[in-house]
């Protein structure tokens, strides 16, 4: 095991519960992953982790993998991404890199990541050359700033919540009530929103910036399904994983600045639900969309 893998493994279980600096260093060792041989490569889960992988996890890995072979000057512009097993987080998870096309403008890869002999999830990338062309983008929200905002450990202070004992890289506030606080007033809020960044400063790599965005992405999107409901993911009675996860990057950006994340459920129906967020950096620039379903049943 890497020393950059080691960190990953073992040091999110040092700050249990808390932020900052030094659990988003261990983020970004976690997103380091090791070549194992050309077109392969291996991650790890950090000790403290729940019974299976964190989804955001695996998809900013694979999207490692796949941009660590393909040149820098090509951006990643989307991915889609399907979440096909429960990922272990005792053991490493091998990256298999197809390197589908290099043509003049795009390059396009696909991942599969594999534990245990079987696929668990499978990702597939497209990068592009920066270009001129149109351009428009939907206004962002009018929404207090994040500054002006409780942090999640506040939000959650003595709820006794099982969820909220994890390390948290990434900074989140919550704009309207969270799920675990409308079910009690009896809200039934058609969207979620919550600013969010990097805790700490991250390295200039813009591939870093994007893979940490897909990381967080995957964190508060289904919210927005529970909160029509009146549930959230620490009641007993909810089942919940995430299914399938689309991303389009439109613009550059930092994810160590403050991203507000709109999301909204269209629908629900044959125990999944379908969310869509969008990704506002806070001068009001649209800079990615987002589009998962998942999992959702209910007792």
């Amino acid at each position: 095991m890497t020393e950059m893998a080691r960190k990953a493994a073992t040091g999110l279980d040092e700050s249990r519960g808390g932020g900052g600096q030094p659990v988003l260093d261990r983020l970004v060792a976690l997103l380091d992953l090791e070549k194992i041989e050309e077109n392969y490569y291996r991650g790890v889960s950090p000790a403290h982790s729940p019974v299976r992988v964190f989804g955001g996890q695996v998809a900013g890995q694979a999207l490692v993998a796949a941009g660590r072979t393909v040149p820098d000057e090509r951006r990643v512009h989307s991915l889609h991404a399907y979440f096909i097993r429960g990922g272990d987080p005792s053991v490493p998870i091998v990256y298999e890199v197809d390197r589908i096309r290099d043509g003049r403008s795009f390059t396009t890869r696909r991942v599969v990541a594999v534990q245990h002999g079987k696929a668990i999830f499978s990702l597939s990338a497209s990068f592009q050359k920066d270009e001129d062309g149109v351009g428009h983008a939907d206004a962002m929200p009018d929404v207090p700033a994040p500054e002006t905002l409780p942090t999640f450990h506040e939000r959650v202070e003595g709820l006794g919540l099982r969820f909220t004992d994890r390390p948290r890289p990434i900074d989140v506030r919550y704009v309207n009530e969270p799920p675990w606080v409308t079910r009690e007033t009896g809200e039934r809020p058609a969207t979620n929103r919550v600013w969010m960044r990097a805790d700490g400063t991250l390295p200039d790599q813009q591939l870093l910036h994007v893979c940490v965005l897909a990381y967080a992405s995957d964190m508060t999107l289904l919210d927005s399904v529970l909160a029509r409901h009146g549930v959230y993911w620490d009641d007993k009675n909810v089942l919940g994983v995430s299914l399938d996860h689309a991303l389009w990057f439109h613009r550059p950006f930092r994810a160590d600045d403050w991203l507000l994340y709109d999301c909204a459920s269209p629908n629900a129906a044959g125990a999944r639900g379908l969310a869509t967020g969008r990704f506002f950096a806070q001068d009001g620039t649209l800079v990615a969309t987002v589009v998962q379903e998942g999992l959702l049943r209910v007792r």
